[in-house]
């Protein structure tokens, strides 16, 4: 078949982050399985997950060193098995990174899942290389970062790869892909080289797909989440607001439009804050993959509701070097918060701020007043009918403070509480925190220092 009579590849996304919505995969699976059975014979669907972000790999790989088995995408199982069973039974193949620290464990969850749904055991591959937390990476870290690795205790270390290893997972038959830390459009390139037969040079085609990539890898955001303004941008059925769908052609080109039956719009506006999203240059975005060039593209909405045309995206090659990100432990972050209401409220949070100030010898501090419609206001934010006049508001003070110490960091905490009585009239609502902190480096590491692949795991290994 020539490549140009390759039918066109949909790919759905049903998570944007952890902690995303778990129903959103339903409509989308839904939708897919509509369109490959009204379709082109040869048409395939992907359905893909983006749950990884810095911290959240690091907080997987603390979760894993308390429990082996642990480290993968904590929210796995709600998000996957209402439609594991009917992915399986379509023909829609799942690619995602929610394997996170420990993608064999989350091979072998969703195994165990498959199997307790009664469904055919799932040909299952996981990605590898991109984990350099352990101690036989530390040299390498080490001369990439030069000093400022002195003294520090390494949480996570990972590289941003590319779709290669994919790809090549889906060639050798791989019907779920489980990655770790893989760049977030690499999610749909993988799926679009394999299905079209790609090659790793070919950079317009890349590129494009790797803008697609880019629409998806946030979920509901260019379907009108983190979009909707009222009276400014306004979005219809936000509460039930849709995940989105790419169709691909064989030149990388892609349509946007989102899962049938759900709220939310797809519109020019929508595709082209979600294209400049975290876009440092139009001219050159980098990735492991192609550096995407958006200068001339072009957004074009097309004649039925909610499908937006991306075209114009050009590609030059890849990087030599791949990003890697090195967490690190960062000491402890200290929070306390209380509320002052009524007549100079303001006033007496202010005092209370300069009381810690005074008390807290040695804390650089972080204060902040937040002006609410809180004690003065219902449980739905309205203001009650005989709410004081605008002079006599409620403030809540917040305060914030970081140390290396524990003991130090304590410190706030117990100063915060003791304003109870220990501050201003009229204290109240105190909330503390204490969390450990997590901080991020960053530096460039040379590609062939970094072997990855992929492993096809036998049912043994997923047993």
């Amino acid at each position: 078949m020539n490549l140009t009579d390759t039918p066109t590849l949909l790919i759905g996304c049903a998570a944007g982050f952890s902690g995303d919505r778990t129903d959103a995969a339903g409509p989308v699976v839904d939708t897919l399985i509509a369109r490959l059975a009204h379709g082109p014979k040869g048409r395939r669907a992907f359905l893909i997950f983006e749950t990884l972000a810095e911290r959240t790999l690091a907080l997987a790989q603390l979760r894993r060193r308390d429990n082996p088995e642990a480290g993968y995408e904590p929210l796995l199982d709600p998000m996957l098995r209402p439609v594991l069973a009917r992915c399986l039974a379509h023909g829609v193949r799942i690619v995602s990174n929610f394997g996170a620290a420990n993608p064999r464990a989350a091979a072998r969850h969703i195994a165990r899942m498959a199997r307790e749904l009664g469904a055919s055991a799932p040909r299952i591959a996981v990605v590898e290389g991109d984990d350099l937390s352990g101690p036989e990476h530390r040299a390498m870290l080490q001369e990439a970062l030069g000093a400022q690795m002195e003294g520090l205790r390494v949480v996570s270390a990972n590289a941003y790869i590319g779709a290669e290893p994919i790809a090549a997972a889906l060639d050798a038959g791989a019907q779920i892909v489980v990655c770790g830390r893989v760049a977030d459009p690499s999610l749909t390139v993988g799926p679009a080289m394999s299905h079209f037969g790609w090659r790793a040079d070919d950079w317009n085609r890349l590129a494009r797909a790797t803008m697609a990539g880019h629409l998806l890898e946030c979920g509901a955001q260019v379907c009108g989440g983190y979009f909707a303004d009222p009276g400014y941008k306004d979005v219809p059925g936000l509460e039930s607001v849709g995940f989105p769908i790419a169709e691909i052609d064989a030149e990388g080109r892609c349509t946007i439009g989102k899962a049938d039956g759900t709220g939310g719009l797809v519109s020019e506006a929508t595709v082209k804050e979600q294209l400049l999203y975290e876009v440092h240059d139009p001219a050159a975005y980098l990735t492991p993959d192609v550096v995407a060039d958006i200068s001339d593209a072009e957004v074009q909405a097309l004649d039925c509701a909610d499908r937006v045309a991306l075209s114009g995206v050009r590609g030059h090659a890849r990087p030599d070097r791949y990003k890697v990100n090195v967490c690190h432990e960062g000491g402890w972050l200290a929070e306390g918060e209380i509320s002052y209401a009524g007549p100079r409220a303001e006033a007496r949070a202010r005092l209370a701020a300069e009381v810690l100030g005074k008390r807290l010898d040695g804390l650089s501090l972080r204060v902040d007043l937040i002006g609410a419609l809180s004690i003065f206001g219902d449980d739905a934010g309205r203001a009650l009918a005989d709410t004081p006049d605008a002079g006599l508001r409620d403030v809540r003070l917040r305060v914030a403070a970081s140390h290396t110490e524990r003991a130090q960091a304590e410190r706030l905490v117990r100063e915060v509480m003791a304003l109870y009585t220990c501050g201003p009239a009229g204290g109240g609502g105190v909330r503390t925190a204490l969390t450990p902190r997590l901080n991020t480096l960053s530096c460039l590491l040379p590609r062939e220092a970094i072997p990855v692949r992929f492993a096809l795991l036998s049912q043994e290994e997923l047993a």
